[in-house]
This record gives C-alpha cells, structure tokens and sequence, in this order.
C-alpha cells in the first residue's frame, strides 16, 4: 500500500472553514477577526492577503455558503422524475437542511440583517436571493405553469417562511407543511395549454 501524502489546507482554506463554522453559529458581527484568525491559526497577514478586509471575509463565506446549498439542492432534485415532483422537492431538500443538527437558520437572512446597505455582502446575498426565485421559476417553466414567475414569488415566500419557521420554531417539520403549502397553490395555478 502506497502512503499518500496527505495536504494540508491553505490558509485561504482554513480561514474560510473558520468563517464558516463561527459566523454561521454565532453570527458576522459578533465574531471578530482576531477569533477568526486564533480558530483557522493563520496570522493576521493571511487573512488580509486572502480577503483584504472582514467584509470581503464575509462575502466570500457566503459564496461558498451558496455554492454548497445549490450543489446539495440540483443533487437532491435529481432524485425527482416529474416537473411537479422536482419542484416540490425543493421543499424535501429544505428539509433535510433542517434535520441537520448544526442548522441555525438561513446564512444569508442573518448576515443580511447585520451588513450595512449597498455592501459587499448585501451584493452575496441578493445573488444568492437571485438564485433561488430564478431556480423556482425554471422548475415552474418546466411543469408548465402558464405564469412560472408568479407562481416562483409565491414558493419563494414558503422557501423563506419555513426556514424562518425551522429556526425561530425549531422545528424541521416546516419543510413539510410549506411542500403541502406548495403543492395546493400548484396544483391550483393554471397551466399552459397543451396543443
């Protein structure tokens, strides 16, 4: 058996695994940057060469933040074989989000609600926010709602209130209730006529 040789992060790496795990569980402002740095055991040179500033910190560990959730989401959705079926799935994938042990709400509602207007971060999370209705819209699209973006704002509200409700509730069965949700107000809209 061969010995690999096993790398270790850069500190690009770490300080973002740092950022995450404590700007999600506690929150951007109240984690400082001297935190970050003791928790990736970076300097503070690297920090600032990687980011430049906090603010910069905090945009990147968004980023990430939404490149895994619509990883898991496409993945999660490929288990579904109808349109109708894909796009309530949406709900399931939230679901599973909200059984996860470390889950305390939406990364974005929380950094958006402590970030100043017109900011770095205000700019990650309308990006993330721009993503998920465009998401809804194209599942829509493709179970042949004669008005996917009405029907899109319409899911868009459930997404956000059952994560809301997953956290302030703690309760992970608002993934359930807001696919039921779902599900009634798609099966009521009007679809496109079939030629």
């Amino acid at each position: 058996m061969a010995n690999r040789k096993v790398t270790k992060p850069s500190a690009r790496e770490r300080i973002l695994a740092a950022a995450d795990e404590l700007f999600y569980r506690e929150g951007v402002q109240t984690v400082g940057i001297d935190r970050i740095i003791s928790h990736a055991g970076v300097a503070k040179a690297s920090l600032y060469s990687n980011f430049g500033s906090k603010e910069e910190l905090v945009r990147a560990y968004l980023e990430c933040r939404h490149a895994n959730f619509s990883e898991r989401i496409n993945r999660a959705l490929t288990r579904f074989r109808t349109p109708r079926d894909r796009l309530l799935g949406v709900f399931d994938a939230l679901g599973e989000q909200f059984t996860d042990p470390e889950f305390n709400g939406c990364a974005f509602e929380m950094a958006s609600a402590e970030a100043p207007p017109g900011g770095a971060v205000e700019n990650a999370t309308q990006v993330y926010r721009d993503w998920a209705r465009t998401m809804l819209t194209a599942l829509a699209e493709e179970a042949d709602v004669a008005d996917p973006d009405a029907l899109a704002r319409q899911l868009h509200l459930l997404y956000d209130g059952a994560t809301l409700s997953a956290r302030m509730d703690r309760d992970p069965s608002a993934a359930t209730t807001a696919r039921a949700a779902a599900a009634a107000i798609f099966d009521a809209a009007p679809k496109v006529k079939q030629a």
